[in-house]
């Protein structure tokens, strides 16, 4: 299983994500983060998503932002977007309908399509990114439990 979750810049929430993932499955699977910009591309995540990630216990200071890829629509079985803008995106770079198909908002695994998207706390403060880390530990718990019943 190889799973990738992408935002803008990929220094918040598509890091946080992988994190809290990459807790949730066995150490075989592949989890990833990208951005649909370049602008942080090398650059650690956000000095608050790493805080908020080290109060529960999961590490996410070594990640390195970068952009999606062509790549990444080849070698990932699924691709987390955080909100509809980031979705368009990175549909708007798919080639194919199989590729296509692999593309999915986040917060869809839990059932509620009109509040579907992961706000952005980069402009918030620290219970912005906490909020923001329990919405995503929701929708990983969502994802293992789709992934291991197969």
């Amino acid at each position: 299983m190889k799973k990738l979750m992408v935002c803008l810049g990929n220094i918040c929430r598509s890091p946080l994500a992988e994190g809290i993932m990459k807790t949730k499955v066995p150490e075989n699977f592949v989890i990833d983060s990208a951005g649909t910009i370049s602008l942080h591309e090398g650059e650690h995540p956000d000095k608050r998503a790493v805080k908020t990630a080290a109060n529960h216990n999961i590490d996410i200071s070594k990640q390195k932002s970068r952009p999606i890829t062509r790549r990444d629509f080849e070698t990932f079985d699924k691709i987390y977007c955080m909100d509809i803008d980031v979705f368009e995106d990175v549909v708007s770079k798919t080639k194919n309908e199989e590729e296509r198909k692999k593309v999915a908002l986040f917060l869809e695994v839990l059932g509620d399509h009109e509040n579907a998207e992961v706000p952005d706390p980069y402009w918030g403060d620290m219970k912005d990114f906490e909020n923001v880390f329990q919405l995503l530990d929701k929708g990983c718990d969502a994802i293992k439990n789709q992934i291991l019943k197969y």
